[in-house]
């Protein structure tokens, strides 16, 4: 995918519930690992081109209100809308520590272990409490008869170099879980 693309693709990062009670609150469900941005007036898309701003954010409660909203009648139409932002925004407004990296930075990464590709990275899954990468495999290794796909964890020892900019992913152990798969 061309960076021009990716910057302008929305990335879903919550979801409005029903609404709660009678003064306009609605349940929030995050589906993101950067809560820190849903904070008052912060707006975020619901299409491509509409917008909506949360007056009051409970995340304890996962709770929100939506500007100039005050009944239930007035919020239910916004019930299971998405939340998204872009690119863009998501690395202005979430931090990332030493070694982390933005999910969509990992995607269509090529995928080695030692000196032979393995495949590309076309999804992060997270199942249970880890992440895996869900790993295309390279046609070369499955005109060998192995599987069209499979999953490696996000971890170490697996895990061992990642370069986004050049998009290529160094694993360890990876081949075994192909073989196995």
């Amino acid at each position: 995918m061309s960076k021009q693309l990716k910057e302008n693709k929305l990335l879903h990062i919550a979801t409005i519930g029903k609404t709660v009670g009678i003064k306009g609150d609605m349940k929030f469900h995050i589906k993101c690992d950067f809560p820190e941005q849903f904070k008052k007036n912060s707006s975020f898309l619901i299409n491509k081109k509409d917008k909506i701003t949360l007056t009051d954010v409970d995340l304890d409660k996962g709770l929100v209100k939506i500007n100039g909203l005050q009944n239930p009648e007035d919020c239910k139409k916004f019930t299971n809308a998405k939340l998204f932002t872009t690119y863009e925004q998501t690395r202005k407004d979430c931090h990332l520590e030493d070694g982390e990296n933005f999910w969509f930075d990992i995607e269509d990464c090529k995928v080695y272990e030692n000196e032979t590709l393995l495949g590309v990275v076309k999804e992060i899954e997270r199942l249970t409490l880890h992440d895996y990468l869900s790993v295309a495999t390279d046609v070369v290794l499955v005109d060998k008869g192995l599987p069209k796909s499979f999953l490696i964890p996000y971890i170490l020892p697996f895990k061992v170099d990642i370069d986004v900019d050049k998009k290529i992913i160094h694993v360890h152990g990876a081949m075994d879980i192909l073989e196995a798969s």
